[in-house]
C-alpha cells in the first residue's frame, strides 16, 4: 500500500465516512432503547449522514487528480452533485426535525 497514492486515502477517508455513519445509527439505536425518543433519534441520524458526507465530498475532491477522461469528469461530477445534494437534503430535515422537537 503506497501511503502517497491519492486513491489509498480517498479510500481510508471513504471509509471513515461509513464508520461515522455505522457509529451515528447505533447511537440513535441507543437513543431510542433508553429514551425512546424518536425525535432525537432521528436528529442523531441527520447528523450522522451529514458529518459522513463531508467526509464522502472530501474523499470525491481526492479523486479528482485522477481524472483523465471527460467521461470520467462527467461521472465526477454526477457522483459530487448527488452527494452535494443528499448533505443539503439531510441538513434540511435536520432543521425540520429540530422545529417540530422545540414545538412539542
Amino acid at each position: 500500500m503506497n501511503l502517497f497514492n491519492f486513491s489509498v486515502w480517498a479510500v481510508i477517508i471513504q471509509f471513515l465516512g461509513s464508520l461515522a455513519i455505522a457509529a451515528y445509527v447505533f447511537a440513535a439505536i441507543l437513543s431510542l432503547i433508553f429514551r425512546c425518543n424518536v425525535y432525537q433519534a432521528r436528529l442523531i441520524v441527520a447528523e450522522g449522514v451529514v458529518t459522513s458526507l463531508n467526509f464522502m465530498v472530501a474523499a470525491t475532491l481526492l479523486k479528482t487528480i485522477n481524472l483523465r477522461t471527460w467521461r470520467q469528469i462527467l461521472i465526477f461530477s454526477l457522483i459530487l452533485s448527488i452527494r452535494i445534494f443528499l448533505k443539503k437534503l439531510f441538513v434540511w430535515e435536520k432543521i425540520q426535525i429540530m422545529t417540530i422537537k422545540s414545538r412539542v
